[in-house]
């Protein structure tokens, strides 16, 4: 069971991930498996507080995401909850980021127009809170005419990039690294996927990719292999700091998990990712399979 520090801990690194890869199914699975339905109310608080400080894309990405996460994982309470405990945090929230309030009050409306809260929640809020402006300025943003349409676009049009569209330019990349060895090349399409918390994706669909090529062709136990290649690529790429141990040790983490399904396509994929971790492991000696910090 972890303690209210350390789900706070994992799910700022939940969303910092989500920013990356814009998949709101895999912020509910992780939220779930953490088992912590006590402290789900903080989900809320901390998704909108760290996105204060980020561009539109990040705010419409958390508005969306609210939307997902309710009515499950996270119920009416929850939500209400969160909330309370946003609002409650305000003055602290201000100090850092100056338009805190008026974001917070977009935020409110907009969750009032998603049915993510009760309008009732509003006026509650209006009589335990008299005067507050940032409750009046909701109230205020939800009675403008075409109130709906006009918040659905509060923070800007753009909603960022969908995450098939993140894997598909991954795959494309890999494909081309795996024919035409060019680290360089590889590292500098890495940098402008501009997704550091989303990496372990490209380890796991890289060593997977290079699983598909090894394990179909036996010619490759005589040169060097496609799996040699991605483990020297992800050796490259944490020697100049453009991935982290901990994302390629994430990566590792998830092949190993979903072993059962990758040996219905690679029956000997058991054996290329032991091969795949011994020369990752002479790459980078100090890569620790159960290192937790990025």
């Amino acid at each position: 069971m972890l303690t209210q520090a350390e789900f706070k801990l994992q799910v700022q690194e939940i969303l910092q991930e989500y920013f990356d890869s814009c998949d709101t199914d895999e912020v509910i699975r992780s939220i779930v498996e953490l088992q912590c339905k006590e402290f789900h109310p903080d989900v809320v608080k901390k998704a909108i507080s760290i996105s204060l400080d980020k561009h539109p894309r990040e705010r419409e990405l958390v508005s969306r995401l609210l939307t997902c996460l309710h009515p499950s994982p996270l119920k009416d309470r929850d939500m209400e909850a969160g909330f309370n405990i946003l609002l409650d945090s305000l003055d602290d929230l201000t100090t850092d980021v100056p338009e805190a309030k008026n974001m917070v009050a977009n935020f409110l409306a907009r969750a009032v127009v998603d049915e993510v809260l009760p309008p009732a929640f509003l006026s509650e809020q209006n009589n335990h809170r008299p005067g507050d402006a940032v409750i009046e300025k909701a109230i205020s943003l939800l009675s403008r005419e075409h109130c709906t349409a006009r918040l659905e676009r509060c923070w800007g049009p753009g909603d960022g990039r969908e995450v098939s569209e993140l894997k598909v330019a991954m795959d494309q990349m890999l494909q081309e690294y795996i024919l035409a060895r060019e680290l360089d090349e590889c590292a500098r399409c890495v940098k402008e996927l501009d997704a550091a918390h989303y990496m372990h994706e490209l380890v796991k669909r890289g060593v997977k990719i290079a699983m598909e090529q090894d394990g179909k062709d036996s010619s490759t136990q005589h040169e060097k292999s496609a799996i040699d290649a991605m483990a020297a690529l992800f050796g490259f790429l944490v020697k100049n700091a453009i991935i982290s141990e901990y994302q390629v040790a994430k990566g590792v983490d998830r092949l190993h998990r979903g072993m059962d399904d990758l040996k219905l396509d690679v029956p000997t994929a058991p054996a290329l990712l032991a091969d795949f971790e011994a020369m990752l492991h002479e790459e980078l000696p100090t890569l620790a399979k159960d290192e937790k910090k990025e």
